[in-house]
Formats: C-alpha cells, structure tokens, sequence
C-alpha cells in the first residue's frame, strides 16, 4: 500500500522502498532535557514532529498503578510553545491531550494560539483518559468520557471556524461568542483519536483525522487501513485524508519499514532508556539507526 503521507524520511527495509514520517516522543518533566533543545536538535536532524502527553495532576488515592513520572509532567501547551519558538518547520504535536480535563472555551483558545505562532504546525492528538480518579477530579465523567471527548471537539471546531460561535450540548454549551484567534490550519488542526474502543474507527471517521494508537503491530495497521478506508468512502470522506500515527515505537528500520507499508502515515519513537527521557545524544543515536 502506497505510503499517504508527506513521506520526508526514509525507513528502509529489504526492498528499499518503505517511506514513513518519523518523530519523537518526549516525557518532559522537571528533571528531563529542556524541550526547546530537543526540538533544536530534531529538527536540525530531519525529524518529521515533536509529541508530548499529559497528566495535569495525578491523586495520591487510585485503583491503578501509575508511573510516579506522571507526577512531574510539564504542561503540553507551554512545553510545545517553548519547542515552537526554535523550530520553523517541526510538526507539534499531543499524544495525547485528555480533552474531558479541559474546558473546550479554553482549550480551543490555547490550540488555536499556538497554532497561530507555529504557523500552522499544530497536531492535535486526543485522548479520553484512563485513570479514572484523575479524570473525575479534573470534571471528567469517566463513564461516559468518549460521549464527553466528541461533544468537546464539536464545540471547538465551532469556534475555530466561525466568526460568531455558539453550542448547547450535554456537558458543554455558551451563547453567541466571539472567539479568537482562529487556527492558521484550515478549517482546523488535525484531530486524531488516541484510542482502541470499537467504536473508534466510526468516531474518527465522522468527527476526526486520524488515528494515533500506542506501539501498534503492523496487523494492527493494516487492519485499521482497510476498515478507515472503507468506513471513509460510506461516508463520502476522501481516505487518503484520514491519518494514522504509530505513537511510542521503537527505533527500528526494519519495524518502522513495517508499519509505513501496512498503511501508517508517521511512526512516533518512544523513549527507551531506563528513565524514559530522551537526550540530545540518545535523539542523535536514534537517528543515526533509523533516518
């Protein structure tokens, strides 16, 4: 399958002929390498994007273990500004932003801004959640968090493509509002879905761009291909449109060769030092094997 994508950086397998987009996951917490070097660094070494999570805070009580790193994660939006303002042509990206954790009047602000001052170089990953004391105390409703998440991009592509904006929903509604900047990406950054449900592929399909699923195997792109494709065209989108990005692989020609040729558009590579932080000199090794 021909690779759909602005295809920049070669992931070579044994025929030669494998193309993907390649970029980088970063963990920035108070200790890791000051992401405005980082993003220097990838850019000056043809990396394709830059791509940060979120825990905005993490409760000392959960039912599930969480990584105590997740306690000292920067904030993506601030972290992703101070990459902009050193790159000009880096993509941006969350992987993945927790949409019910966030207003969206607010949210669509911040996207819309930095989208403005990175000149169009925004992507905006989208994730539900899963830890579900985090997502309550932050006014998620867990539950019911993907119902949430889609209302929540609905209002905001209201309020990045109208002059005058208004949205009554479920969890989320305002009057007429005026509400700026719009997004410098037309009509808006792309929305990609972090998520396994089964109902994904319907959900991208009829409210987003893409798909951005954590270490994927190549089965698992290209059966997601062939169903994007399909649910596509019944729907009168153009398939060629609709994005994959394997998030958190390895560096691996071979693997990325792989995934590029069951249909991803960009392989993400993850951190795989003991501390899950990237430096300059790991970013320099990684291309090194893979660019």
């Amino acid at each position: 399958m021909p690779h759909r994508g602005r295809a920049r950086v070669p992931a070579i397998g044994d025929d030669g002929g494998a193309w993907v987009d390649i970029g980088i996951l970063t963990l920035g917490t108070t200790t890791s390498t000051d992401v405005a070097v980082l993003a220097r660094r990838a850019e000056e070494l043809g990396f394709h994007s830059l791509w940060v999570p979120e825990h905005p805070v993490v409760p000392v009580h959960t039912r599930q273990a969480v990584p105590e790193l997740y306690r000292h994660f920067t904030d993506p939006f601030v972290a992703l500004s101070r990459a902009s303002a050193v790159t000009t042509r880096l993509k941006l990206g969350t992987a993945v932003c927790l949409v019910p954790e966030h207003h969206p009047l607010v949210l669509a602000k911040e996207i819309a801004s930095l989208d403005m001052y990175s000149g169009g170089r925004f992507l905006f990953g989208v994730g539900a959640g899963w830890l579900r004391e985090e997502s309550e105390v932050m006014g998620g409703d867990f539950d019911h968090r993907w119902t949430q998440t889609i209302e929540s991009i609905r209002a905001m592509k209201e309020l990045w493509t109208n002059e005058v904006s208004e949205f009554h929903g479920r969890y989320y509604g305002f009057p007429p509002v005026y509400h700026g900047p719009k997004p410098v990406s037309r009509p808006h950054p792309p929305v990609l879905l972090g998520s396994r449900s089964p109902r994904v592929f319907e959900r991208i399909v009829a409210d987003a761009d893409g798909w951005i699923p954590i270490d994927p195997s190549p089965a698992e792109i290209e059966s997601a291909r062939a169903t994007l494709d399909a649910l596509a065209q019944a729907a009168g989108r153009d398939p060629a449109l609709i994005q994959i990005v394997a998030d958190d692989v390895d560096a691996d020609r071979q693997r990325l060769a792989d995934l590029s040729s069951a249909g991803s558009d960009v392989a993400v590579l993850g951190p795989r030092t003991p501390d899950r932080q990237w430096t300059v000199s790991d970013l320099d090794r990684a291309a090194g094997a893979v660019l």
